[in-house]
């Protein structure tokens, strides 16, 4: 009879059955992970399941299953909770499921108490069935294990086999399951094998699934057969193709070679020197011919590198191993493309001295830096303190190499010396005295290798270009690389995610390569290139597939990158001689190991008058060229510049002013090819330009709207940028290095609870900034004429309560940065007192509050200024040269900055903005409420001499 008990329930989705005496491993959900969890915790031994399989029609639980211990439960690792748990079971016996507790496939989303019955204990199985089972189940095992190739497999099922006829009778069954889990059968049949509870039934039922299997397995064997031969008979084809092919080849160059004869004995002496040889075949014709140049040239370039080298060994050993490699082998390609790479690498240990020399001529010159001068000057306008930067680098550099060349003139000199002191005869003497003695014979003293002269390292920083995209960092890289007369590779870091990509792939992979950083070097042919690193900062940060970021630090590291390690090549690559230069729009996404390698230079932007400058001697010859046309056939006035400059494009770069112009270009180019093709002396280009008198090559400012269409931005809109109450502009610099102006807006709201509001998409800090300038306002609200008292809140006057709303506009922008801080308080004490800020001042800066709550207690005032206020200072903040050239292009006249950014003004901005731009440097919060809303506009009450607030009052600052 059948013992009931109650047992967990989990559901096994198709296909999936265990069967007793079996193991299996399966994942599944976090609920029935945590649900086991919990089972394993409170059971003092392995915990008991039911595993049942889930019918694949109505996906709904089996009437007979599997109980199984919990063998192991697999937690997923913290840093990918999305993993499922791995739980391995071990099949113990079967049970029945009751027909009242079946329930649908729900239990394969969790675990539930199901009631199960144990069936009795099995009886000894009759002779008949225990002989049949055996017959069939050897039939099987012997042969599985004709078929199998691997010894190991054979060595198990005979091992098996063995078990099997030494198998008492009572345990027969028990061999059922255990053949029966190591067979793939089908579904039905297991399924099916599983609900047999009767020994003699089950061992039936393990017979007939043996007999099925061993007839499929033969049917297989047959077919294998069948097709391994028609595989030979293709085999056979394809070699005797290959075969008649190369005849064909051959007959093919006879009869080319009698053609040619015969037509050089026809044609005359003097035509038959014009014959091409190429015309006799295609190059692509004697691919043996071209496989054995191949193979000569990789050779040749083995034997040229220096001796003793590491990549001279690993080329020796790769060719050895190629040599033994039949030639139709996988592997026989995979090294023949190390090979050709490895070859290919300029080192530096291998290369002529023609390569070396030709960079020691340029830095010889005395002209170097003159010309490096006007390369730069050429190649870009303004930029005087980048231009600075780049000659005290270029020069240190020429000076490293020259040092480096004289050092090896000296030791040379020295070696010369040193022979004829030594009583050695030199070799001009040696050749001599042989000459005498044979004069037939041409004497030559073998020449042993000169020593390369060591490289000129400059060990200096990696110059890192910080600016807006269009400001000309990719430029000034090529005009270093034309100043220095080297190769100019750029590699594009945009987007790099896999750390291989950099140091390549190692060879295990399949189709892996090197990395960038050797695939320049081969593209530059030399080892002493320009490589720039263009958008440094948008390398992809820390992932499964490496750190690409990481990996640049040995290549940037000037103590490191002698001796870089390509996983490719694997072997050590001189990055010494190749000069660094990195791009970036940002540095908030760089890494600061990688920031601490490189000495930044900022490339803020243009002003209004650089970009018609750079408008008039590059952009729009450029554009000239690109669409066919000459300077006779336009000419843009200043005027039309500057319109285009202010009103379409109004960037830190040059890139939109470049489309604009081109633009324009193209519109002439239109009315030219049509005016062109109407006027006959202008079509056959034997008349002037100036016959054509419909066309007109000067383009003014009022037909550009005609040309670009409606311009983006109005000086009439600008002008009428009113004043409003509770309006003030900011200064910012946007994530891709560009300064702008910001409004600043602030509203009241009635009937509130007096709580602040913030919204534009606002981070801590600058939400920081916003409570810090409501609660200075507050706190001075009496002395700015908001309130009646000292103590009363402006918000929660009684009688009415308000709620005041700060905002910055476009919303979708991220904002964060503690720059606007007095921005902020000038809104709102705008907003609260209905004094307006003109609409051409902006400002920036941090407030640096100064507490009463932090005086020192020794301190003492008189009774009448007993009562301390909240007073601020303003601090420096950054980006002051973008801030006040996006002031400027937005037609700022009054920029309002820190006392500390006075420097900045002096030494980084143009002197011609700042000759049309008024500045004031302020140190407090009173400084700068003067300054935004004018002398004398607020009324302050309790004003002491110095025209400020509580002044007199001793107070200590809080630096954090």
């Amino acid at each position: 009879m059948a013992s009931p008990a109650s047992l967990p329930v989990l559901g096994l989705p198709h296909p999936l059955i265990l069967i007793p005496t079996a193991r299996i491993t399966i994942p599944v959900s976090k609920p029935i992970g945590d649900a086991l969890f919990v089972l394993i915790q409170h059971s003092e031994s392995q915990p008991l399941i039911a595993a049942v399989p889930l019918t694949a029609d109505d996906a709904s639980l089996h009437s007979w299953g599997t109980a199984a211990r919990i063998v192991r439960l697999i937690k997923p690792v913290p840093r990918n909770p999305k993993q499922p748990f791995l739980l391995t079971l071990h099949g113990v016996s079967r049970v029945r499921i009751d027909a009242d507790s079946a329930c649908p496939a729900a239990t394969h989303e969790n675990v539930l108490e199901r009631n199960v019955d144990f069936p009795e204990p099995e009886g000894t199985p009759s002779m008949e069935s225990i002989v049949k089972f055996k017959a069939s189940a050897l039939r099987l095992l012997e042969l599985l294990a004709k078929d199998t190739a691997q010894q190991s497999k054979r060595e198990t099922y005979r091992k098996v086999a063995d078990m099997l006829e030494d198998t008492p009778d009572d345990k027969a069954a028990w061999m059922a399951d255990v053949l029966i889990a190591s067979v793939n059968g089908e579904y039905a049949d297991k399924l099916d094998f599983l609900s047999a509870t009767n020994a003699d039934d089950r061992l039936a039922r393990a017979t007939a699934i043996f007999v099925k299997q061993t007839s499929i397995t033969e049917v297989s064997k047959k077919i294998a057969q069948s097709v391994d031969e028609s595989l030979s008979k293709q085999q056979k084809e394809f070699f005797l193709r290959q075969q008649l092919s190369a005849i064909q080849r051959e007959l093919a160059s006879l009869t080319r070679t009698t053609a040619v004869s015969n037509a050089t004995s026809i044609i005359p002496e003097n035509q038959n020197q014009n014959v091409n040889p190429r015309s006799q075949g295609s190059e692509l014709d004697n691919e043996e011919q071209a496989e054995v140049e191949d193979m000569a040239d990789i050779k040749a370039k083995i034997e040229a590198m220096a001796k003793d080298s590491e990549e001279r060994k690993m080329g020796v050993r790769e060719w050895r191993r190629l040599k033994r490699i039949p030639q139709g082998s996988v592997e026989h390609g995979v090294i023949r493309n190390y090979l050709e790479w490895l070859t290919s690498i300029p080192w530096p240990a291998s290369q002529s001295e023609s390569s070396s020399s030709i960079s020691m001529e340029t830095l010889r010159d005395p002209a170097f830096l003159s010309n490096a001068r006007s390369q730069l000057d050429a190649d870009h306008y303004g930029l005087d303190k980048i231009k600075k930067r780049l000659i005290e680098y270029l020069a240190v550099v020429r000076l490293k190499a020259l040092q480096a060349d004289r050092e090896q003139t000296l030791i040379a000199s020295q070696k010369g010396m040193e022979a004829p002191k030594n009583g050695h005869p030199s070799q001009a003497d040696f050749n001599a005295n042989i000459n005498a003695l044979f004069p037939n014979h041409t004497a030559k003293l073998p020449t042993p290798p000169s020593p390369k002269p060591k490289s000129s390292i400059v060990k200096g920083p990696i110059l890192l270009f910080i600016g807006p995209p269009g400001t000309g960092k990719t430029s000034l890289g090529q005009s270093i690389a034309r100043s220095l007369n080297r190769p100019f590779q750029r590699i594009s870091l945009g987007g790099v995610r896999d750390e291989a990509e950099i140091r390549g792939h190692r060879r295990t992979y399949v189709g892996s390569g090197p990395g960038l950083i050797v695939q320049a070097l081969r593209k530059a042919g030399r080892p002493d290139p320009v490589i720039l690193l263009d958008e440094i900062d948008k390398v992809s940060q820390s992932n499964f597939h490496g750190d690409p970021s990481a990996a640049l630090l040995e290549v940037l590291d000037p103590e490191q990158n002698h001796s870089f390690n390509d996983h490719y090549v694997n072997v050590p690559i001189d990055l010494s001689q190749v000069l660094f230069i990195c791009t970036s729009n940002s540095l908030e996404t760089m890494s600061p190991p990688l920031l601490d390698r490189c000495e930044i230079i900022q490339l803020s932007g243009y002003t209004y008058d650089e970009k018609v400058h750079i408008a008039r001697r590059f952009l729009l010859p450029k554009q000239l060229t690109a669409n066919g046309l000459t300077p006779e056939h336009l000419e843009l006035s200043e005027d039309a510049l500057m319109h285009i400059a202010t009103m379409y494009t109004r960037e830190a770069g040059v890139r939109s002013l470049e489309r604009a112009i081109g633009g324009v270009v193209r519109y002439k180019a239109v009315e030219w090819a049509e005016h062109m093709d109407s006027s006959p002396t202008a079509a056959d280009g034997s008349g002037s330009i100036e016959g054509v008198k419909e066309y007109k090559r000067f383009v003014e400012t009022h037909e550009l709207e005609k040309i670009l269409g409606i311009a983006r931005w109005d000086a009439a809109s600008e002008r009428e940028r009113d004043e409003r109450r509770g309006v003030v502009y900011g200064l910012v610099v946007t994530g891709m290095g560009e300064g702008g102006i910001l409004p600043i807006e602030t509203l009241l709201i009635p009937s509130g609870s007096g709580q602040l509001k913030l919204t534009g998409s606002l981070g801590d800090v600058i939400k920081e900034s916003g409570e810090l300038a409501l609660s200075w306002v507050k706190t001075h609200a009496w002395e700015l004429g908001i309130t009646q008292g000292r103590s009363v809140d402006p918000l929660k006057v009684p009688g009415e309560a308000r709620d005041v709303h700060l905002h910055l506009p476009s919303g979708a922008v991220k904002k964060d940065g503690p720059s606007a801080g007095i921005a902020m308080t000038c809104a709102f004490v705008s907003l609260f007192t209905g004094a307006c800020v003109p609409s051409d001042v902006a400002m920036t800066g941090e407030v640096r509050p100064l507490s009463p709550s932090l005086i020192h207690p020794s301190l003492t005032s008189p009774p009448s200024l007993q009562q301390i206020t909240l007073r601020g200072r303003v601090g420096p903040v950054g980006g002051i040269k973008e801030k006040v050239l996006g002031a400027h292009r937005a037609h700022i006249k009054k920029v309002i900055l820190p006392w500390a950014n006075r420097k900045d003004v002096e030494q980084d901005v143009p002197p011609e903005v700042r000759n049309e731009m008024q500045f004031c440097f302020v140190r407090t919060i009173e400084e700068v409420l003067e300054a935004a809303f004018g002398k004398g506009v607020l009324g302050w009450r309790n004003q002491g001499a110095g025209g400020g607030v509580g002044v007199g009052v001793p107070v200590l600052e809080s630096r954090l």
